[in-house]
């Protein structure tokens, strides 16, 4: 006789109840494909009008007549210059998400097409897009393949953009079009090359700031191979480079090794429970160094600025921060947060007194992050219904998966300066 197959599967057991009930459960919602389109169409618009201003055309022109009603129109050069930024950045993205859709289609797993999210009031134009799995993952293989689809696919399109933009590199000239840079044009004009450093990022005047994009070793390595190559405060003046740059940013955020993200899933996967919850764990403790080294570089200046009574309460206000991140990652086990508490704030001081060995590491910005992760993305791993191990060929590619998120990640990836 054939076993009920409820009995073997909760997720058919709650299909069979409510097909009972009236409803069928087999019915998938249907996609709503005009939204999923308007949302491409806004995001399109919103990252090609972020991709001109990050390069720094106008994105209105005279046309010369001042008696036209047409005397004012969209400058072709932006609208160029922000299709190639907002046409690659959206290439990846949706890569990336159709890598998860098509590796749950395999499973038979139900899920939605990608949501893509725009925005007008973040510089990027998007905050990305998403996919909604519409039914738990049964087991770890099917976990895997979903959690890695994603990150692979979208790092392939990244790699490919990068190598692209970087024999594409227009002459050093190409800065001479821009409005300011002008100790950077000087250089230009003396050597007909660009620095091999980021020159002065102090600006001129208290109104002004420079974008700094962090290194990644991949992107380190692939400068090596080419020339007219920009310094890192520069790049995003050349729009598929900076998308392409994105791309990695947004790989590496994607494969952290926490709680539901991509990385999540995949470190899960290879180690079960355990060890992920103590990697997590680890990982966020790193980045909280990240971040208390950028918020002394960042906020005491300021403080000190105020009063040296102000500035020295700093130093409580950052031990503050960290005892609630560390208490909500160790639910509240001294044991572990008070000489954790400690040891940030002894490498901290450390960092103030060693620049040179703590350059481009810390990054205030981790402390927004690690919010996100232990209120929406969780520190731990959740369980899946059936427990597997991985096969040696899943194994290997959770392997390469951990490879590109340490040649994409970069403690320090965007700073204002």
């Amino acid at each position: 006789m054939e076993p009920n197959p409820t009995s073997l599967n909760p997720v058919r057991a709650e299909r069979t109840a409510r097909s009972v009930s009236g409803k069928s459960a087999d019915a998938e919602p249907r996609d709503r494909y005009w939204l999923h389109a308007l949302l491409f169409i806004l995001t399109l618009v919103s990252t090609v009008i972020a991709g001109g201003q990050w390069v720094g055309r106008s994105a209105l022109y005279v046309t010369g007549d001042p008696t036209s009603p047409w005397t004012l129109l969209l400058d072709r050069a932006f609208l160029l210059d922000g299709f190639r930024f907002g046409g690659s950045l959206l290439l990846f993205l949706t890569v990336h998400e159709f890598g998860h859709y098509f590796a749950a289609r395999y499973h038979g797993i139900r899920t939605s097409l990608p949501f893509y999210i725009p925005t007008l009031t973040l510089g990027l134009g998007t905050l990305g897009a998403v996919i909604r799995i519409r039914e738990p993952i049964p087991t770890t293989r099917k976990l895997f393949d979903i959690g890695v689809g994603g990150p692979i696919a979208g790092f392939v399109v990244a790699l490919g953009l990068l190598l692209y933009a970087l024999a594409t590199l227009p002459d050093p000239s190409y800065i001479m079009d821009l409005d300011g840079h002008e100790e950077l044009k000087n250089y230009v004009q003396q050597f007909g090359t660009y620095p091999r450093r980021s020159m002065d990022l102090t600006p001129p005047d208290g109104n002004s700031f420079t974008i700094l994009v962090g290194q990644t070793p991949l992107y380190w390595m692939l400068t090596q191979l080419f020339d007219n190559v920009p310094p890192m405060d520069e790049m995003y003046h050349y729009p598929i480079l900076f998308a392409g740059w994105m791309g990695l940013f947004f790989t590496a955020l994607n494969l952290l090794p926490v709680g539901q993200l991509d990385g999540g899933h995949i470190l899960f996967s290879l180690v079960g429970h355990k060890w992920h919850t103590r990697l997590a764990r680890g990982f966020i403790v790193l980045l909280l160094v990240s971040g208390s080294i950028g918020f002394v570089e960042d906020f005491f200046p300021s403080l000190f600025a105020m009063s040296e009574v102000a500035g020295r309460l700093g130093w409580f206000i950052l031990s503050g921060i960290l005892y609630f991140y560390l208490s909500r990652v160790f639910k509240g086990n001294h044991r572990l947060i008070a000489p954790l508490l400690l040891g940030i704030i002894s490498v901290t001081v450390w960092a103030q007194y060693d620049k040179a060995l703590f350059s481009s590491f810390g990054y205030a910005g981790w402390f927004i992050w690690c919010l996100l992760i232990i209120y929406l993305i969780k520190v731990e791993h959740p369980p899946v219904l059936q427990p597997q191990t991985l096969t040696p060929g899943r194994k290997a590619l959770a392997i390469l998966s951990i490879v590109i998120f340490l040649l994409c990640f970069s403690f320090a990836p965007l700073r204002v300066i």
